[in-house]
């Protein structure tokens, strides 16, 4: 299942030329637009395309889990993880600003692939391949541009989508504007919408390959952005109707080495491997130098608020280490942190794999089914202004796989009581994942809270940094067009 992990990067090379920094353009001396794509093939070769800057890649993948990826960042940027230096460490404190390039460089990195697959989605329109292989193949692309467009807004807000006659025209310099917040919603939402319609069913979709089940996925991230609490709802409800996914009875053995190809609770994962082609660098990042059979480089930690925040028996905590002997013969604890453990527990999250040093090949997950339960139980009670026992069912079916007590609707009854504990299951259940605890943090108003409470006044927290900025480089080219978010100028 894991043969798709090979990309086609000539095929890219071919499709990042161009003169515009703004712009994402064909090269038309190696692709002939008038005679490709022509065959299954051929479509195959540009959706593969697409899926390029969504892998694991630490040179140029967004979902690499270093320093270099979406999720490491945005959760160092919460209780979950914390760092002593780098962009670890600019993100634990809210210290980014426009010149700190370990921020900026996700919208600078790949928002002109959004170009391209704007250019690879008319390329297939206009083409004569066979009708069903056509529209497979744009509800891929279109999902893909969704996926990616959808992140950099959660990041950044409101970003450029260059107009497909701007892109045809790329000798003529075009500087172009951010859209509106409403543009920039109805343009991710429609292209999720179109997905959803030729997208195949769950059960028909490849591991690690687009579906249905994944578009309404992200159409409820993006509805749980804009609090759009009905439509929030209406996706669950059409997810839990295909009557294909479920929860696993054992939440630990889907971070384990075990294949997760099979496992109806994914939604969407990223494939990993030990080729560098879509890499798991988690244990890296994440292990001590000292630790027992495997040695990581300690680049993160996670914080003591969080690991406080658990109920004892939490299954969930399993691989958030607060303890071990390392190699040295020492016993580093809470107590006796040193220097690995000052800040908090090891964040593991995936089973250690003593087979690697380095690379593992457990499967990069970013999007599972308990995600579509707690987002109907957050839409239901806000949608109502209060909790009922529909939503709390749906919580204590996340808390029961967790080995936890059911929670009474009298203990939440009101709707403030309710989204802290919704935060806190979200904390939990999720943790290094797809960094999206940082939007939910923000949706409900807790972002700077929980950083203050977190650092102290060494926190540089502040509404403004709700939003990550552009770089300086980004305002410039944009000739007064783009403009930089409020705080940083």
């Amino acid at each position: 299942m894991k043969k798709f992990k090979l990309i086609l990067l000539g095929l890219l090379v071919a499709f990042t030329f161009g003169c515009d920094p703004e712009l994402e353009s064909i090269n038309y001396d190696e692709i002939n637009p008038a005679i490709f794509p022509a065959s299954e093939a051929d479509v195959e070769a540009l959706v593969v395309a697409a899926y390029y800057p969504l892998r694991g890649s630490w040179w140029n993948g967004i979902h690499t889990t270093s320093e270099r990826g979406i999720m490491f960042v945005n959760d160092a940027s919460t209780e979950i993880l914390q760092g002593n230096f780098g962009v670890q460490q600019l993100a634990t404190l809210h210290s980014y600003v426009p010149t700190s390039e370990g921020v900026t460089r996700f919208y600078d990195d790949f928002y002109n692939r959004i170009s391209s697959n704007t250019l690879s989605i008319d390329r297939l329109e206009n083409s004569t391949v066979n009708e069903n292989i056509k529209k497979r193949g744009i509800a891929e692309l279109k999902c893909a541009r969704a996926f990616l467009s959808y992140e950099l807004f959660d990041m950044y807000g409101p970003i450029v989508v260059a107009p497909l006659e701007v892109l045809q025209n790329p000798l003529i310099e075009t500087p172009l504007a951010r859209l509106s917040h409403s543009e920039m919603v109805s343009f991710i939402e429609q292209d999720l919408l179109d997905a959803v319609e030729d997208l195949p069913s769950p059960e028909d979709a490849a591991y690690g390959r687009f579906s249905k089940g994944f578009a309404r996925m992200l159409l409820i991230r993006l509805y749980l952005h804009e609090k759009r609490w009905a439509d929030v709802e209406t996706q669950a409800n059409a997810i839990m109707a295909m009557n294909h996914y479920q929860l696993v009875d054992d939440y630990v053995d889907m971070f384990s080495t075990e294949s997760q190809v099979d496992n109806k609770e994914i939604i969407f994962a990223v494939p990993a491997d030990y080729a560098a082609t879509s890499e798991n660098q988690w244990q890296q990042m994440a292990l001590p130098s000292n630790y027992p059979d495997i040695s990581g480089w300690a680049t993160i930690q996670s914080s003591w608020m969080f690991y406080d925040s658990f109920e004892p028996n939490d299954v969930r905590k399993t691989y958030l280490i607060a303890e071990y002997t390392g190699t040295d013969g020492v016993t580093y604890n809470r107590n006796n942190p040193g220097n690995v453990m000052q800040m908090g527990p090891i964040p593991l999250k995936i089973e250690n794999d003593p087979n690697r040093t380095t690379l593992t090949t457990i499967d990069i997950i970013l999007y599972r089914y308990a995600d579509v339960i707690l987002s109907k139980a957050e839409a239901i009670a806000n949608k109502n202004g209060a909790p009922n026992q529909e939503a709390i069912d749906l919580v204590n079916e996340i808390r029961n796989r967790a080995g936890l007590d059911d929670i009474a609707l009298a203990d939440y009854a009101d709707i403030d009581s309710f989204n802290e504990m919704i935060l806190v299951e979200r904390s939990h259940e999720y943790w290094c994942e797809n960094g999206q605890y940082r939007s939910d943090l923000i949706r409900h108003g807790k972002f700077v809270e929980h950083s203050i409470e977190l650092n102290g006044s060494a926190s540089q927290a502040a509404p403004y940094k709700e939003l990550y900025p552009f770089s300086l480089a980004r305002i410039s080219e944009g000739k007064g067009a783009f403009i930089q978010n409020p705080g940083y100028n």
